[in-house]
């Protein structure tokens, strides 16, 4: 049965972009939203949702698939409340940027239904801006979109399957990883590099204050360096606190490496380090799907 429905729990710029990337697509089903009312007007009168509900459990009647896009505490804490109520039908995937802890809970909830009620899911895109103002129907175009199933789930099955058709017609990438192995890749290529960001801009703003035009002084790698430091701590804090032993393993190996570089500045040492550095560029990594779950 084709999907009519979408629930998209927290519409902000992440949620925001799915809906207006469904539609860009071609999705002719309803989607509805669940935020705070100000943030649901906007929404509607944006085009980015038919019509929302302040209360998830309402906002999830009568959709096929509820998709949870909050920060990771909240998801965890949605799945909780939703996966009693909602129909034994009903997919529930969220777009958490963690996926251990996420999967544990769907798990306790579920139990040995886990595989046929949920997907955890993970799409390798964003921005620094928060907000529905930002969402933006490319936004998954060409992206990573990881999914972390349960042994044996045929995710490809059913409405799960329906669901990932429409991530690839966004311009996801499917890549089917275990949540350990996730959030351990993760803190590597998405939750350092904001950390670096975050603390090399609030060095910065310490050192120089913070009407200091360094920006348009440094140039391109500056900036680039610093733009995701004005991400959202609220969506950091929990995934600092749901990635907390992977994150500070990746950090502590970094300041190692800082230090190492401090101490050979003057040094054939530095040149070694570049030489390892400059190893990365060549190498490119590209998430592949399944083949033997894809359905036929």
């Amino acid at each position: 049965m084709p999907i009519r429905q979408i629930t998209i729990i927290g519409t902000g710029s992440i949620g925001g972009s799915v809906a207006l990337a469904l539609k860009k697509a071609g999705f002719r089903g309803r989607i509805l939203g669940c935020d705070r009312a100000p943030v649901l007007e906007r929404a509607i009168k944006m085009g980015v949702i038919e019509d929302g509900r302040v209360n998830p459990v309402e906002a999830a009647r009568g959709s096929q698939v509820v998709v949870l896009a909050t920060p990771v505490l909240a998801i965890i804490d949605l799945i909780g409340r939703l996966g009693t109520v909602i129909p034994e039908k009903t997919l529930l995937t969220d777009v958490g940027s963690t996926k251990a802890e996420v999967l544990a809970r769907a798990k306790a909830v579920f139990g040995e239904n886990t595989g046929l009620r949920f997907l955890g899911g993970h799409p390798m895109a964003g921005k620094e801006q928060s907000g529905i103002d930002f969402a933006d129907p490319d936004l998954f175009q060409g992206a990573a979109w990881f999914v972390t199933p349960v042994r044996g789930q045929k995710i490809y099955d059913g409405v799960s399957g329906d669901y990932l058709e429409w991530v690839e017609r966004i311009g996801g990438r499917i890549a089917s990883i275990e949540a350990e192995e996730h959030d351990h890749l993760c803190a590597w290529i998405s939750h350092l590099p904001q950390m670096i960001s975050t603390a090399l801009a609030a060095t910065l703003v310490e050192e120089y204050g913070e009407d200091a035009p360094l920006l348009e002084a440094g140039g391109r790698a500056l900036r680039e360096m610093t733009r995701v430091s004005s991400s959202p701590y609220s969506w950091w804090r929990d995934v600092a606190i749901t990635n907390r032993k992977n994150l500070q393993d990746a950090l502590l190996k970094l300041e190692q490496r800082l230090a190492h570089i401090r101490e050979n500045l003057g040094t054939r040492g530095l040149e070694a380090e570049f030489e390892r550095a400059h190893q990365l560029r060549n190498t490119q990594v590209k998430p592949q799907r399944t083949p033997s779950t894809r359905r036929n």
